[in-house]
C-alpha cells in the first residue's frame, strides 16, 4: 500500500498536482509509522516535505524534512530508500542534475550522502521561502559538502552558487567567508561538462562578486558566462543581453570605461530588439555614465535622454529619477545651467 501510494505521489507531482501529490504521501507516511524499518518513515517523511514545497509551503514542508533526518544513533545505516525516493520529488529543483538524486549508483555510501543532501537542498529551500537566509545558507554549504564527498560536482558546485546567494542575502557573513564559497564553486565548475549548467553558475558567481565589489573577477566570470551562451547550438538571447549588459557595469566599476562603452551599446541593442525596454534604458543609463567619465558630456546627455525615454515606457519611476539626475549633471557640464536645474526639478 505505502509503495503504491508513493508511486502515486510521484506521478502527480510529475503532473503538476501538488495537492494530490501532498494526500497520497501523507497517507503513507501514517502507514509507515505502524512499520519497523526506520529508512522507511524518513523517506516517507522526505516525500510529503518534498511536495510541501512544490505546493509552496515551506513551514509545513521543512516541519517533515526534519522528520526525515536520521538520528545520530541511525546515523551508520544505509538510506538507499531515502535515496532512491529523492529522485521523483527533487525535480522542482530545475539547477540540480536529477542524476544527483535519482537511480542509484550501487554504492551505499555515495547512494546514502546524496539522499542526506537531497534533505539539505529541499530544507535550504523552505528557508529562503521562510526569509531566514542564514539558516538557507548552512543547508545548502552541508550539501555542497556532502555532494564534494560523493563525487557529485554539478550538484556541489549549485549547492554553493545558493549557498553565496543566501549568505549575501542574510548579511551575516563576512566578505571573506562569501567570497571562499564563490571561489570553491568557480573552481569546481572547471570540472563541469555541461555548457549550460556552468555558464548559468560563471553568471551567479559574477553577480556575487559584484555585490561583493571584486569587480575584476565578476568581469572574468561574465565574460567566461558569454562564451558559453554564445557556444550554444540554440542562443539564449535573453541571457546573452543580460550577460554583456553585467559586463559593461562591470567595466564601469573597474573605472574602465572605454571597453565598457561596446558592451553597454551592444546590450542596449540587443535589449531593443528582444522589447526588454527597462533592460534597455538600464544599459543607455550606464552608457551615459561612461561617456560622463570619459568627458564626452554630449554623448552622456544623449544617452541619458534615451535612458530617460525608456524608463518612462516602462513605468520605472526610480529610473526616471536617475536618468533626469543625469541628465541635469550632463547640461551643467555643457555649460546650460537653466537646461540642468530644469532636469534637477523634474528629478525631485
Amino acid at each position: 500500500a505505502i509503495e503504491g501510494l508513493t508511486q502515486a505521489g510521484h506521478r502527480a507531482l510529475a503532473l503538476g498536482a501538488g495537492q494530490e501529490a501532498v494526500g497520497c504521501f501523507r497517507k503513507a507516511l501514517l502507514l509507515s509509522r505502524d512499520m519497523v524499518s526506520p529508512q522507511l518513515r524518513r523517506a516517507c517523511a522526505f516525500n510529503l516535505g518534498a511536495a510541501y514545497v512544490e505546493t509552496g509551503k515551506p513551514r509545513k514542508a521543512l516541519e517533515f524534512l526534519l522528520q526525515s533526518q536520521p538520528s545520530e544513533r541511525e546515523n551508520g545505516e544505509h538510506s538507499g530508500d531515502l535515496y532512491f525516493n529523492a529522485g521523483a520529488a527533487q525535480e522542482g529543483l530545475q539547477d540540480f542534475p536529477k542524476a544527483c538524486f535519482g537511480k542509484a549508483t550501487g554504492h551505499n555510501d555515495v547512494s546514502q550522502a546524496g539522499g542526506r543532501a537531497g534533505t539539505h537542498v529541499q530544507m535550504g529551500c523552505c528557508y529562503l521561502g521562510l526569509r531566514e537566509p542564514a539558516r538557507a545558507a548552512r543547508c545548502f554549504l552541508d550539501a555542497a559538502q556532502t555532494y564534494t564527498a560523493a563525487q557529485s560536482p554539478e550538484a556541489a558546485a549549485v549547492a554553493l552558487s545558493r549557498a553565496s546567494g543566501s549568505m549575501l542575502q542574510s548579511r551575516r557573513f563576512r566578505a571573506a567567508e562569501i567570497a571562499g564559497v564563490l571561489a570553491q564553486c568557480r573552481s569546481l565548475c572547471e570540472t563541469i561538462p555541461d555548457p549550460a549548467l556552468r555558464g548559468k553558475l560563471y553568471n551567479d558567481i559574477g553577480l556575487g562578486y559584484s555585490q561583493l565589489h571584486i569587480f575584476s573577477l565578476a568581469a572574468e566570470s561574465f565574460e567566461r558566462a558569454l562564451g558559453l551562451c554564445r557556444g550554444k547550438l540554440e542562443r539564449d538571447w535573453h541571457r546573452e543581453a543580460a550577460l554583456l549588459q553585467n559586463l559593461g557595469a562591470a567595466h564601469n566599476a573597474l573605472c574602465s570605461f572605454g571597453t565598457a562603452l561596446g558592451w553597454h551599446r551592444r546590450a542596449a541593442v540587443l535589449h531593443g530588439t528582444l522589447g526588454n525596454r527597462r533592460a534597455q534604458g538600464q544599459c543607455f543609463g550606464n552608457l551615459a555614465y561612461a561617456c560622463s567619465q570619459l568627458g564626452n558630456h554630449e554623448a552622456a546627455a544623449e544617452n541619458y535622454l534615451h535612458s530617460l525615454q525608456a524608463f518612462r515606457d516602462s513605468g520605472d519611476v526610480q529610473g526616471q529619477w536617475q536618468a533626469c539626475e543625469g541628465l541635469g549633471t550632463a547640461c551643467f557640464h555643457l555649460g546650460d545651467p537653466q537646461k540642468a536645474i530644469g532636469h534637477y526639478q523634474e528629478a525631485l
